[in-house]
């Protein structure tokens, strides 16, 4: 291993770049490969490709990267983005990979806690079965399985809900009176966009000092919470009064995600509830 690893990350977007930039400053090599590199943080290295086309970029590193990172997401919420973004992208990586006879060391595939499809407030861990209700979630499972058979060794990181600067969602719902039935409670789990990049550069180094990684972990922070109580809590702090007229809560999965698994590998959330995290948005003017 050298001392100063390198990793390719397929789909550098928002978490991705989060990750680069705390692998750089740990040291570490970063490509950053998007098709828009200008939009690439200082300091990582662009790697102008497109995951949607079949034929190896030119920029590919002439080196095998001692780690690679997928994590790209569709441009659309259609089922065909869904699936060329994460099983044919992901398809083509590995593609490139063996046409240039490169083998990293390990792959992270970055995939989501909507693989389950828990309704009633159950606990959840990497052991849990997985029984989605919707297309996103029995694609997610394909891409999932196209990465754990790929041919290298690989993890995958299932993230739940992920919030943070520029992902105003909810804070707009919730200022314009979002209105959420409280019986039965609508479990959801969330993580800061930091530390979803934390979690992937824990995993990464933990790797490259040689521990053994488990082939699933999730990405979410301490406190599942109902989605009523999240929206109370944002309701106070925002001095939000009204209520919407009708509620605009869809019933999805209820459930609540472990994350022992991540901590128990030494991964600690900078944010370890929606509470600091939330708190950490509305005080930088979000």
């Amino acid at each position: 291993m050298s001392v100063s690893p390198s990793v390719v990350i397929a789909g550098c977007g928002d978490v991705g770049s989060r990750l680069g930039l705390q692998l750089q400053a740990a040291g570490w090599s970063v490509y950053g490969l998007r098709r828009d590199v200008a939009a690439l943080p200082a300091g990582l290295l662009p790697l102008a490709a497109d995951l949607l086309q079949a034929d190896c970029p030119a920029q590919w590193p002439a080196s095998a990267p001692d780690y690679l990172v997928y994590c790209s997401t569709p441009a659309s919420s259609e089922e065909s983005a869904y699936r060329a973004t994460y099983v044919d992208g992901l398809r083509h990586v590995l593609g490139w990979l063996e046409q240039r006879g490169q083998r990293p060391r390990r792959l992270l595939f970055v995939s989501s806690t909507g693989v389950y499809g828990q309704q009633d407030g159950e606990w959840v861990d990497e052991s849990s079965p997985c029984q989605p209700a919707s297309w996103s979630g029995r694609v997610l499972l394909e891409a999932e399985a196209l990465a754990l058979g790929g041919g290298l060794p690989a993890s995958v990181v299932r993230l739940a809900g992920i919030y943070g600067p520029g992902r105003r969602w909810l804070l707009s719902q919730v200022r314009a009176g979002y209105r959420v039935a409280s019986a039965p409670p609508l479990y959801g789990n969330r993580i800061h966009a930091d530390d979803a990049a934390g979690l992937l550069a824990c995993l990464l180094q933990a790797d490259a000092r040689g521990v053994a990684l488990e082939a699933v972990y999730l990405g979410v922070d301490d406190e599942p919470a109902p989605l009523a109580e999240v929206v109370a809590w944002l309701r106070e702090r925002l001095g939000v009064s009204h209520w919407a007229a009708e509620s605009a809560s869809r019933r999805a999965g209820s459930k609540r995600c472990s994350n022992a698994r991540a901590r128990a590998l030494g991964w600690v959330p900078r944010y370890p509830s929606w509470r600091e995290g939330y708190a950490a948005l509305l005080d930088a003017g979000e």
